[in-house]
C-alpha cells in the first residue's frame, strides 16, 4: 500500500487569541514542534483546527500562512470539507490554487446524504482538483457511516488516494483495505486504535494526540513493521490512558492543553468549546507526567 503523506500525519490544532483572533505567532511554535517531534505532515482546518468556527477567510489566510512557513518540509494537506458540495468544491479549487499539497473533505455532516448523495459530493470534490483527495469517514460527527462499499467504489476515483477511517470499525475498516487497490492508503482516524488499525492493514494514523506523543507514535510504527510485536504493543498500552484523558471533553481543549504542558502555547479556544474545568486539567496533568 502506497504511502504518500508519511505515517504520523497530525490533525494541527489553531491558536487564537484571548480576543479570538488567529495568532500566527503560535502557529509558527506548533508548526516548529511538530515538525521536530515526528510529524510527517501537517493535516490543517480539521475538527482539532476548530474548522467549524473559522471563517473562509480565516482558513485562506492560514492556508497561505503555513504553506510560507513550513516551505515545502513536509506535506500540508488541507481541510476542505463541509455539509455543503459547492461551498467545498470552491474550497478545494482555492487550496489548490495556494498550493498545498493535498485535500481532505469529510462525510457531509448533518443533513445525512444517501450512499449516492456522499459519492457525488466526494466526486465533485475530486473533480475540482488534479491533487490527491483524503476521505474522511467520521459518523460521530457527521451523523453518518460511509460504509466500506462506498468507501471502495469511491477509491477507484483516480485522485481520491487516501481514506481517514474514524468509525472505530475495525471489520470495516479491514473490508476496505482488503478490497482497495495497493495504492489506496488507509489511515487510523482514532489515536487508541492506532496498533489494531496497523495489524488490519492501515499504513499509519491522522492525529490528535501526534501534537504531545509523534515519536511515540512514530516508535510504535516503525517497531510493528519491522516485527517487534511486543514492543509495539507495550508502547500502546502504556500510551493508552494519556490518550483517554484527552478524550474528557471535546476535541481541540484537552490537546491544547496538553501542548501547554509541554511548554508551547497552543492559545484559547473559540465558543461553543470551553476551557478545561480544574478536574480535567488535573486528569491531563496526571498523565502528561507519565509520558514515556
Amino acid at each position: 500500500m502506497r504511502v504518500k503523506f508519511g505515517r504520523v500525519l497530525t490533525a494541527m490544532v489553531t491558536p487564537f487569541k484571548e480576543d479570538g483572533q488567529i495568532d500566527y505567532k503560535r502557529v509558527e511554535s506548533i508548526i516548529d514542534h511538530l515538525l521536530k517531534n515526528g510529524t510527517d505532515a501537517l493535516v490543517l482546518v480539521g475538527t482539532t483546527g476548530e474548522a467549524s468556527t473559522l471563517t473562509s477567510t480565516e482558513k485562506e489566510e492560514l492556508f497561505k500562512f503555513c504553506i510560507q512557513y513550513v516551505d515545502s518540509k513536509v506535506p500540508i494537506i488541507a481541510g476542505v470539507g463541509t455539509n455543503n458540495t459547492a461551498e467545498s468544491v470552491k474550497a478545494t479549487k482555492l487550496a489548490t490554487e495556494l498550493g498545498v499539497d493535498g485535500v481532505m473533505a469529510v462525510v457531509p455532516f448533518y443533513n445525512k446524504p444517501s450512499k449516492q448523495g456522499v459519492i457525488s459530493h466526494f466526486k465533485a470534490i475530486a473533480a475540482a482538483t488534479p491533487l490527491p483527495v483524503m476521505l474522511y469517514n467520521v459518523p460521530g460527527r457527521t451523523g453518518i457511516n460511509m460504509d466500506s462499499q462506498t468507501a471502495i467504489e469511491l477509491s477507484k476515483v483516480e485522485n481520491i488516494m487516501a481514506l481517514k477511517e474514524a468509525s472505530g470499525d475495525l471489520e470495516q475498516i479491514a473490508e476496505i483495505i482488503t478490497h482497495t487497490d495497493d495504492d489506496f492508503s488507509v489511515y487510523c482516524g482514532d489515536d487508541a486504535l492506532l496498533l489494531p488499525a496497523l495489524s488490519i492493514g492501515c499504513v499509519g494514523i491522522v492525529s490528535v494526540a501526534s501534537h504531545v506523543c509523534g515519536h511515540e507514535f512514530q516508535t510504535l510504527i516503525r517497531s510493528y513493521q519491522n516485527g517487534k510485536v511486543s514492543i509495539a504493543a507495550k508502547l500502546h498500552q502504556s500510551l493508552l490512558p494519556l490518550l483517554k484523558a484527552l478524550t474528557i471533553a471535546p476535541n481541540t481543549t484537552c490537546i491544547k492543553y496538553a501542548l501547554q504542558l509541554k511548554g508551547i502555547e497552543s492559545g484559547y479556544v473559540r465558543l461553543p468549546l470551553v476551557e478545561l474545568s480544574k478536574e480535567e486539567k488535573n486528569i491531563i496533568k496526571k498523565e502528561m507526567k507519565l509520558l514515556p
